[in-house]
């Protein structure tokens, strides 16, 4: 067996599955995944727990199997969360530089840095992430790193992510039960990023989309810094009620239906076509139009897309994506869903990957494996920092 100190494990509780990968630096220093697994979610609704005993067994289920096939004990994890209860704002820091000969160092940017985390929250929200976007130096625009520059007035601009605090302890408590440390909590949407995106992509502008069954993560890159981001509450799973109401069948058939029959748009060639369903349903004789189906699911799929675009509309961030829109989630998997989103963003689209890492190959190129392995990507980031876990905060809050 691996020891645990030099594996890095990332936790996704989905509303379809949970999913747990594993992740190791060979000897080259590279990030490596080493095992992956996953179990039916059945306890989450909408990227939230909402039956505890059932979400612990799955969590169980999964981990056992990233153990097995990782040959690894994990005894921590990066827990990914999400829920339409997150939220993400942009603020400012301010902060006098005191000694005397006005010198910047590092007290100062972790003290401008707190001022800039000091916003009024709605009440029982707590911080998850304070990403730093650029430093000012005595108004001196766009600075990476202020320490050892000279100047009076230091500001810092930073995107906040924050959420409801007891919602946010279902999922951390569940871990725990298992007798498994949780690192940090992560936005699923922040490492679906981080394990798509390149440098490059960051630096161009680019939006990237997670679509779960519950929730549907987004979040925009410019200037290789973080600019906005957002969840909706409507997923996957939302399409398969569409489409049971719509098609008067069982919503297990209707899941089945979307995945078999499903695409993003409708085209001209499906006009009368008639899908025989199997009497095992206790539906005997009963057709389905196909046209009438992906009419349906084409129409859901686009307001998600629509609701994500009226949003970065009115926080004027549609200019900023130059190198396009990246979906990944398992709502990556419908086809056609690049012909959906790029007719509503106007932008070029793609399936997002996951790049720069080796390992699993069948796990990488897995929409669905994106937020997982992303947290697993924001892990490794904070081992090589070395900082201080973010539960410590949220706990001695």
């Amino acid at each position: 067996m691996f020891e645990s100190s030099n594996i890095i494990v990332g936790l996704e509780i989905g509303t379809s599955k949970v999913c747990a990968v594993v992740g190791e630096f060979n000897e080259n220093g590279v990030l490596n995944i080493v095992g992956v697994g996953q179990a039916r979610s059945r306890g989450v609704r909408k990227g939230e727990v909402v039956d505890a005993v059932a979400v612990e067994e799955d969590v169980r289920n999964a981990i056992v199997e990233a153990e097995e096939m990782s040959n690894a004990e994990i005894r921590s994890v990066y827990l990914g969360v999400t829920g339409g209860h997150l939220r993400g704002l942009n603020n400012r820091g301010v902060h006098p530089v005191v000694s005397a000969d006005r010198e910047i160092v590092e007290e100062d940017v972790q003290d401008v840095v707190k001022n800039a985390k000091a916003i009024n929250l709605p009440t029982g929200n707590t911080c998850i992430h304070t990403v730093r976007q650029k430093f000012l130096v005595d108004g001196q625009d766009g600075i990476v790193n202020p320490v050892g520059m000279f100047g009076s007035r230091l500001e810092v601009d930073v995107h906040v992510v924050h959420g409801n605090f007891n919602r946010l302890q279902n999922p951390i408590r569940v871990v725990k039960g298992l007798q498994i440390a949780v690192e940090e909590i992560v936005f699923t949407g922040l490492s679906s990023s981080l394990a798509i995106l390149t440098k490059e992509q960051k630096e161009l502008g680019a939006l990237t989309i997670d679509i779960g069954g519950g929730t549907t993560d987004y979040v925009v890159y410019a200037d290789g810094i973080v600019k906005h981001t957002g969840v909706l509450a409507v997923g996957g799973d939302h399409i398969s009620n569409d489409l049971g109401y719509g098609l008067k069948v069982p919503l297990s058939r209707a899941e089945q239906l979307k995945l078999q029959h499903g695409s993003a748009i409708v085209d001209e060639g499906i006009t009368g076509q008639q899908i025989e369903l199997s009497n095992e349903f206790g539906l005997p004789g009963k057709t389905v139009d196909l046209e009438n189906l992906r009419c349906i699911m084409s129409a859901r799929v686009e307001e998600i897309f629509q609701l994500v675009e009226d949003d970065l509309a009115q926080h004027d961030l549609l200019d900023y994506i130059r190198s396009g829109v990246f979906i990944c989630g398992g709502g990556a998997r419908i086809p056609h869903i690049q012909t959906a989103a790029t007719k509503v963003f106007q932008l070029p689209t793609q399936l997002g990957k996951a790049n720069s890492i080796a390992g699993l190959k069948s796990a990488l190129d897995q929409p669905e494996f994106a937020a997982a392995i992303g947290l697993v990507k924001f892990g490794s980031m904070q081992q090589k920092r070395s900082t201080g876990g973010l539960l410590r905060k949220i706990f001695s809050r």
